[in-house]
């Protein structure tokens, strides 16, 4: 998982601490701050440099999924779906954006992109989120009786 910025929110970092414990019988998620790009009047030159260093950090069999309100709209079973495919074929990124979203770089790179919710959510808020549905992804891939 690529996240822009730093957590900031302790609700949040003790939610997705849980997630990540329960996500290791599951073979664990690993979790990578990309340095946010501070603003200086211009969006889409953070939007470009942030992008440029989530790219950087794509290798060749990566499976990057950019999260974007924009992207397509999953339920569960679809959304575990994707996490089983990407597995097949590689490693799945996630990719949380910054305030301003994410750059071309990104959306051009990306394997697929999927939006958390019709609303549009903080990146803290996205990536409990995101922990969440990873959980339950895997749970119904191993036929766990989480999700009901």
């Amino acid at each position: 998982m690529l996240v822009v910025g730093r957590a900031r929110c302790d609700w949040a970092q003790t939610a997705a601490d849980d997630y990540t414990k329960r996500l290791r019988r599951y073979g664990g998620v690993e979790e990578d701050e990309i340095r946010n790009e501070p603003f200086r009047g211009d969006i889409d030159a953070v939007r470009n440099a942030e992008a440029e260093r989530i790219v950087a950090r794509v290798g060749p069999r990566d499976r990057l999924v950019a999260l974007d309100e924009r992207g397509e709209r999953l339920d569960s079973h679809a959304f575990a779906t994707l996490v089983d495919q990407g597995r097949q074929q590689g490693t799945v990124l996630f990719a949380i954006g910054g305030p301003y979203g994410h750059g071309a770089p990104v959306r051009t790179r990306a394997w697929r992109t999927v939006r958390l919710s019709d609303l549009v959510l903080n990146h803290e808020l996205a990536r409990v989120v995101l922990y969440e549905q990873l959980y339950r992804a895997l749970t119904l891939l191993e036929g766990a009786p989480y999700h009901h």
